[in-house]
């Protein structure tokens, strides 16, 4: 095995990515620039550049993998990932885009007109961006770990640092650009790999394809073996993805880049489209390792199966090239998740701390902004080194549980819904976040659970996500004298086309 093809792709992918950022910072002036790129990226850009920055190491690296061990209950996971923007699409992206705000907290500020509403609010988006970047750190070090045989520290530091470089230098602006590349990246590093081991394949006889017609092989079958537990599993992970995505703060934040609320539709067409082609990928490479590499599965190696599939399928010079390739797109997706989850934590950090140390308010200027990142980028590195053993796919599950717990209920109720408090949002928020909270330290804990709290556990969204909302609607009546006095014409704001209000001017 030569680590030359790895070596190489790791290198030009990450001096590309630091070319594109540094040409990038000429279009980086304002602090506007670094925040939300002055509100002026066109849909198609803009769909690109989240195509890139969504399409983390789980996509990358996890769905492969779980495929490869679980079977067909794991195709929830891509499904769920990109259904959520279809819900996005119809209920949040146009009213978010709409309320000016820059990051999540600014929305709950503005549509609740509380402090305090905003304080839990940015404890949230910092611990659900620190939860996202964990698994691209951990991905970048088993990456290189397969591709070169570096050890596993080494990736988390080298992500961190491009991370960093690309992020301080041109925020917002300049990654849009580097996300964009990336996407095409990462969509050419599974496509040209995979076209040439389905050939491999087929000249191998086609091994394998009839067993999907077995009752016997069980992985093929949904809730094969998985009765009531299996069931609420299913169920669970559909509530977290369908609904998490409208939570993640690297998604919402790229939504208050566009022009306007119909750009920001139009995004998000975009955006499915995007999705729904790239996820065919991942789950072929788990067929496939099904049939070449079932002992990655027994090993507990699950993770790197679209690293190592071309060297068991295709040996030799050419297995070598089609590793190199893939090895380039998933370091790819490590650095434009990350940046995208580091210029959303720094925003946050930026306008409610560092903002404040350097006595700047609203966007909290370019040298708070700059501290804020190495705060948002330092602090999971650390964690990924201390806790190398989270499984990629996992941890981001997990995020999205948090995410539809907290802030799915806060924007949809938040935009649709009047009679929504500050007192009523808090405590929803709370439960939510204690609840799936409670699950993610269970579940990284060095513990385990059997029968139904283990399981209850392990998906906590089915329960999580009903429970906040029950808690935001009850507290919310319970407090109609808390219903801010300019509701109603946030209410208009939100709901107004912008053609409206130019007919009016």
């Amino acid at each position: 095995m030569s680590s030359a093809p790895g070596i190489i792709a790791i290198v030009l992918v990450t001096l590309t990515t630091l070319a594109i950022g540094a040409w990038g910072l000429r279009f980086s002036r304002t602090t506007s620039d670094f925040f939300v790129a002055s509100r002026s990226v066109n849909p198609r850009l803009n769909a690109t550049a989240i195509g890139g920055e969504y399409l983390s190491a789980a996509s990358f690296l996890g769905v492969a993998g779980l495929v490869l061990t679980f079977g067909a209950d794991m195709l929830w996971y891509p499904i769920g990932w990109t259904a959520g923007y279809l819900v996005l699409l119809v209920l949040v992206a146009a009213p978010l885009r709409r309320s000016g705000a820059y990051t999540l907290p600014d929305f709950a500020e503005a549509r609740l007109g509380s402090r305090a509403v905003r304080a839990v609010c940015s404890v949230l988006v910092v611990g659900i961006g620190w939860l996202y970047l964990l698994p691209q750190f951990q991905g970048a070090g088993l990456t290189l770990r397969s591709a070169v045989g570096a050890p596993v520290w080494l990736g988390p530091l080298i992500v961190g640092l491009v991370v960093l470089m690309n992020v301080t230098a041109g925020g917002m602006r300049s990654i849009t650009f580097v996300q964009a590349f990336q996407y095409w990246l990462k969509l050419t590093a599974l496509l040209l790999p995979l076209m040439v081991l389905l050939v491999a394949w087929a000249g191998d006889g086609a091994p394998g394809s009839r067993v999907v017609g077995e009752a016997a092989s069980g992985w093929s079958v949904p809730l094969a073996d998985g009765g009531g537990q299996g069931l609420y599993l299913t169920y669970s992970l559909i509530v977290a993805t369908f609904l998490g995505t409208m939570g993640l703060p690297h998604v919402v934040v790229r939504f208050y880049t566009n022009p306007d609320g119909r750009a920001a539709r139009r995004t998000t067409l975009v955006v499915l489209a995007l999705l729904g082609a790239f996820y065919l990928l991942p789950t072929a490479y788990g067929a496939l390792g099904r049939v070449y590499a079932p002992e990655l599965a027994e090993s507990g190696r699950s993770d790197v199966l679209v690293l190592e599939l071309p060297r068991l399928i295709v040996p030799g010079p050419l297995g070598e090239v089609l590793t190199g390739l893939v090895t380039a797109g998933a370091f790819a997706a490590f650095l434009s998740t990350s940046s995208g989850l580091a210029i959303a934590v720094s925003g946050v950090l930026t306008q409610d701390v560092t903002g404040r140390v350097y006595g700047e308010r609203r966007l909290g200027g370019v040298t708070a902004f700059r501290l804020a990142a190495v705060v948002a980028v330092l602090v999971p590195v650390l964690v990924a080194l201390a806790i190398p053993n989270v499984g990629v796919a996992r941890a981001v599950g997990l995020a999205f549980a948090v995410a539809a717990s907290t802030f799915c209920p806060l924007l949809l109720l938040g935009i649709w819904w009047s009679r929504l408090t500050d007192v009523g949002a808090i405590a929803g928020l709370v439960v939510g976040g204690l609840g799936s909270g409670t699950a993610v330290a269970w579940t990284l804990a060095p513990y385990s659970a059997s029968g139904w709290a283990g399981v209850l556990l392990e998906q906590p969204a089915a329960w999580s996500v009903p429970l906040a909302v029950a808690t935001m609607v009850g507290v919310s009546l319970l407090t109609p004298g808390r219903v801010p006095a300019h509701t109603r014409r946030v209410m208009v704001r939100l709901h107004t086309p912008e053609a409206v209000e130019l007919d009016r001017g």
